[in-house]
């Protein structure tokens, strides 16, 4: 006998009113207001020798498709008239402080992700604004007075249709996502969209014909939490618009990891890699599910004489997607090889890590 999914919650049942600020490109944004000479020209900031990466972008180079994470080289022969700035990471933290004030002005609740993004909970505000548009629009208005900034925001009854929302009018931009646009919003947008499924689990779901939100909501939760694992359970209910995890600030862990050993020694890069690309999915997922993000990537390799190593690599910003977590560990795992022993077990680890959700009382039911 087939378990019944479970029923939706009662509508209107611990809604939250949910901000998500990112500022736009704000390491590259930061060299551009501070240096008139680098305005409308493409800019990264990192190290442009040989072995340097891109950790940031402007919205100029991001044209030429360059991305953070990118190696240097990559980045010049995608924009050779790319200008390199080397980070200024005091600069940085201080516009940080200035936002985070701003912030502070109007909710205590605040889950900072990075330098540059963070989410609020402003159901119950300090001046007792009606609606988070107002507060959002108040705090993208403060923000560029203070610090000649732009921020995009997102405005939702949770954290993943709010985050969702911010990305969706970028850069300067402001979407809102009431609780009658939630479940029809997730619907249109395909899955790999979806914060919390990287390229390999969106791989997996379109080989379950699972494209779009649509197609997810039509599956059962046995069949997801079967290919999924717990993870199946947390796509059931995105896929409806719906994701109760509070934002929270106190609770700090100071490393996720996952590994796996192999029935079978591996001795080739291409079967490292694709043993390793789950192992990455998975990490990826639980900072994902979490709003946790790290600058640290650990490389664990045990082979088959049970000698272990680790190789790691520290970035000056947090990683903020699946690709930049892959990139980085298979960059250690290319450090390895050739190699003449077989590898039994591989993992990955992320720390130095930011800000991680834990348990909190939900707040009262509010409109957005």
């Amino acid at each position: 006998m087939e378990t019944p999914d479970p029923p939706l919650p009662v509508e209107g049942a611990n809604l939250r009113k949910i901000i998500h600020i990112d500022m736009d490109a704000f390491f590259a944004s930061v060299e551009q207001r501070d240096n008139p000479e680098l305005r409308g020209k493409p800019v990264a900031v990192g190290g442009g020798g040989e072995r340097g990466v891109v950790a940031a972008a402007s919205y100029e180079a991001r044209k030429f498709g360059v991305r953070s994470a990118m190696p240097s080289v990559s980045a010049r022969r995608k924009c050779p008239e790319l200008i390199f700035v080397k980070p200024r990471f005091d600069a940085y933290k201080a516009v940080s402080r200035q936002i985070r004030e701003i912030f502070a002005e109007h909710t205590p609740i605040i889950e900072p992700l990075s330098l540059d993004e963070a989410y609020l909970d402003v159901t119950v505000n300090h001046q007792n604004i009606a609606t988070a548009t107002e507060i959002a629009e108040a705090i993208r208005a403060k923000i560029r007075a203070e610090t000649g900034l732009t921020a995009s925001a997102g405005v939702s009854y949770n954290k993943f249709l709010a985050k969702l929302a911010s990305d969706h009018r970028k850069p300067d931009g402001l979407f809102v996502v009431t609780p009658k646009m939630g479940p029809g919003f997730v619907e249109d947008l395909p899955v790999r969209r979806f914060h919390g499924v990287g390229p390999a689990t969106a791989a997996r779901m379109n080989a379950l014909d699972i494209h779009t939100g649509l197609d997810l909501r039509g599956k059962p939760l046995a069949l997801l939490e079967q290919h999924f694992g717990k993870s199946g359970r947390f796509f059931y209910w995105i896929a409806r618009g719906i994701d109760n995890r509070p934002v929270e600030a106190n609770q700090i862990r100071k490393s996720i990891g996952a590994e796996d050993t192999f029935l079978v020694d591996i001795h080739a890069y291409d079967a490292a890699r694709a043993a390793l690309e789950p192992i990455i999915e998975k990490v990826w997922q639980h900072c994902e599910r979490t709003g946790t993000r790290g600058r640290t990537v650990t490389l664990k390799v045990k082979y088959a004489d049970f000698q272990q190593v680790t190789r790691s690599r520290t970035l000056p910003v947090p990683i903020t997607s699946h690709d930049e977590l892959e990139w980085l560990s298979l960059a250690l795992l290319q450090l390895l090889f050739p190699t003449d022993k077989g590898i039994r077990l591989l993992g990955v680890t992320l720390s130095t890590l930011g800000n991680e959700p834990g348990a909190r009382t939900d707040q009262l039911s509010l409109p957005i």
